[in-house]
C-alpha cells in the first residue's frame, strides 16, 4: 500500500518596522493562501525595541524547514530587506517573493533609519540572491510618503525585474485603506 505523502506549500508573510502579524492586509491574506492550500507563516519580529538585521533572521532561522523550492515569500516595506538576506542561506531555490513597498536605503527619517540601519548597511549579494528565488514580482506607489519610488525601481533593476508601480496607494498598509489588497492577490495568482 502506498503511503500518501501530506506535503503542503509554505507562504510566508513578512512585516515591517513596527509592524505585526495582525497589521495591515496580512490576516486577509493569509485567509486566501490558506484557502489555496498553503501553510501560511505570518512571524513576529522584534520591533522597534530589539529591532536588528541579526534578530530579524534568528526568528526566520526557526522557520528553515518549512522553506522548500515551492515556497513563496510575501514582504512589505522593510520586511523584504530580511527576506534577500535570507534567500543568502538558501539550500535550493524558492518558488517566488513579492516585495510591496520596499526599499534598501535610509530614508531620511532620523527615527526610522536608527532602526533600519542594519538592514540598509549591509552588503547584499545579488548574484545570489537572484539565483535563490524564481521570481520577483515588486509593487510600490508613486505617492508613497514614506519610500520614496526610486528606492522601488533601484531595487527592482538590482534583482533584474521590473517595479510595478500604481499611481496612488501611499506607503500600500491600513494607513492608507490597505486592510485587503486585492491587487497583490492578483499578481501572486498569476504566478502560482
Amino acid at each position: 500500500m502506498a503511503v500518501q505523502c501530506l506535503y503542503m506549500k509554505s507562504a510566508f508573510i513578512i512585516h515591517g518596522t513596527g509592524g505585526s502579524p495582525e497589521g495591515n492586509w496580512f490576516p486577509w491574506l493569509e485567509q486566501k493562501l490558506e484557502q489555496q492550500g498553503y501553510e501560511v507563516f505570518v512571524p513576529r519580529f522584534p520591533t522597534p525595541e530589539g529591532q536588528s538585521l541579526d534578530a530579524w533572521m534568528q526568528v526566520l532561522e526557526t522557520y528553515r524547514d518549512q522553506i522548500t523550492e515551492d515556497t513563496i515569500f510575501i514582504a512589505h516595506s522593510l520586511g523584504p530587506a530580511l527576506v534577500l538576506a535570507f534567500l543568502e542561506t538558501v539550500q535550493v531555490p524558492v518558488y517566488a517573493c513579492f516585495f510591496v513597498s520596499s526599499f534598501l536605503n535610509f530614508l531620511e527619517d532620523d527615527f526610522f533609519d536608527s532602526l533600519n540601519k542594519t538592514f540598509v548597511q549591509k552588503e547584499y549579494d545579488f548574484q545570489t540572491i537572484q539565483t535563490s528565488c524564481r521570481h520577483f514580482v515588486l509593487i510600490s506607489a508613486q505617492d508613497d510618503p514614506y519610500v520614496p519610488i526610486q528606492y522601488g525601481r533601484s531595487l527592482a533593476k538590482k534583482l533584474n525585474t521590473s517595479l510595478i508601480e500604481l499611481k496612488t496607494g501611499g506607503h500600500l498598509n491600513t494607513e492608507f485603506g490597505y486592510s485587503e489588497f486585492p491587487f497583490l492577490w492578483e499578481k501572486i495568482q498569476e504566478i502560482l
